[in-house]
């Protein structure tokens, strides 16, 4: 039966592209552009079907994190030809479809019957439409992604580390579900001697320059009630940015930032994160959810050594969005290929497959599988953050934006700058300013 279904799917997707009037040496390429990391290897060897069933050689383009949103809003910018399909962060979907960098996609999803409806609301919400909440779709939900937590769970397990924990706080070592509990946490490991190797609290994100300290904040501010807008879409951020909630937000992860992490910690992300858990320095690691396959086979930190859990709550449960839609480039020379890409990739076999190699499908039919939860150690901590994901704005100017919260975060939390009240306030003024530049706000 699989070799049944394997050919007719190759079939389809040779009638696809012969009905679009190209022969398969027309359609003999296509680029797919993403963020160098583990998930982008995960897709290589997923697409080597698409190339099998198409006769399409797939190339790629994959760019470091901290130079990729340069590296790929350059290039959609200044008309270039590199991608076919671009795998793009959530926050370029106003700005890419507002200036014709993106294909519209409704009427081939219509065409095809590739349903939104399929896929994971908050998904479809973040990564496919614009303006939000419109039935207006530039993306196929591609790479669910959340802000997340690993732990060193082979500690957390030591009879006396837990005797301790208990005749202190009167709780178990185990995993915390508030930010006040991690602090807890972090505070007890912090100095600590462990297999005769000093060690700290935790690692969290301090990166300036590209999005780091912004993706890492806001884990913390969603928990503490951190609203963008006081009614969504009114860009009214008076009260709401630098809300009460979001001042304690803000003050709790400065603190966290002084007392519990590694030396020297001030301009780290993804990377830094990654290297301070895997060479056994800290007890808890902020990370996206797309590294947990890769840690969990980790020779010498995965398996039992490591645990996972969903961003704490504090007020109320969110966690901070990551992941990526796949788009169609409006200036690809090959638009039947791309096309065909998507609409192989939105197949549920594929989207199994998908999960199965360490990508994150955002489709119903993998995630309501009753069998999901228990497919992989960190799977049901993943939908419980997708739940209560909420996202950066998204706007065209979003990386004006992006800039002035990197720096007003930046300066209170590492470079001690201020209060966190006046950070935000200062953040409210740099936003209005933006926000008048794009018409949005009336002078």
């Amino acid at each position: 039966m699989k070799t049944v279904l394997k050919t007719c799917a190759a079939a389809g997707l040779a009638a696809f592209i012969a009905a679009a009037g190209q022969s398969r040496a027309e359609a003999a390429e296509l680029t797919l552009c993403w963020a160098a990391w583990d998930p982008a290897n995960a897709l290589v060897e997923l697409s080597k079907d698409f190339e099998k069933q198409s006769g399409i050689t797939m190339k790629y383009e994959f760019v470091p994190w901290p130079n990729f949103a340069d590296r790929m809003l350059n290039e959609l910018n200044s008309g270039g030809k590199l991608c076919d399909l671009l795998i793009g962060d959530s926050q370029w979907i106003g700005g890419a479809a507002e200036n014709g960098n993106y294909v519209k996609l409704n009427d081939f999803f219509d065409k095809e019957g590739i349903k939104m409806a399929d896929f994971a609301p908050a998904t479809v919400y973040a990564y496919s439409t614009w303006p939000k909440g419109s039935p207006n779709y530039w993306a196929l939900p591609a790479m669910g992604d959340a802000n997340g937590w690993f732990y060193r769970k082979d500690w957390f397990a030591k009879p006396e580390l837990q005797a301790e924990f208990k005749s202190k706080t009167g709780r178990d070592l185990a995993p915390p579900k508030t930010w006040d509990e991690l602090k807890e946490v972090a505070e007890f490991f912090q100095g600590r001697e462990i297999d005769g190797k000093k060690v700290y609290g935790a690692a969290i994100f301090t990166e300036r320059a590209s999005e780091g300290i912004t993706m890492g904040a806001t884990s913390a501010l969603y928990s503490f009630g951190f609203k963008y807008e006081t009614d969504p879409g009114s860009y009214r951020m008076e009260g709401a940015v630098n809300s009460d909630d979001a001042v304690k937000g803000l003050e709790f992860y400065k603190a966290l930032y002084k007392c519990c992490t590694p030396p020297g910690y001030t301009d780290s992300y993804m990377g830094e994160g990654l290297d301070a858990f895997k060479s056994g320095q800290v007890a808890m690691m902020m990370n996206w959810f797309a590294f947990m396959p890769g840690m969990y086979k980790d020779e010498k930190v995965g398996g039992d050594h490591v645990g996972f859990f969903v961003n704490p709550a504090q007020k109320v449960a969110a966690s901070t969005l990551g992941g990526q839609g796949i788009s169609v480039v409006s200036n690809t020379d090959n638009m039947e290929g791309a096309l065909a890409y998507i609409k192989w990739f939105a197949q549920p076999d594929v989207q199994k497959k998908w999960w199965s190699l360490g990508g994150y499908s955002c489709l119903n039919a993998v995630l309501n599988d009753p069998s999901f939860k228990d497919s992989q150690p960190f799977a049901a901590q993943f939908l419980d953050a997708m739940g209560g994901v909420q996202d950066f704005w998204q706007e065209p100017a979003y990386a004006s934006l992006l800039q002035a919260m990197q720096k007003r975060l930046h300066d209170y939390v590492v470079a001690d700058q201020g209060t966190a009240k006046e950070a935000l306030d200062k953040l409210i003024v740099d936003w209005t300013e933006v926000f008048k530049e794009e018409g949005k706000i009336n002078n």
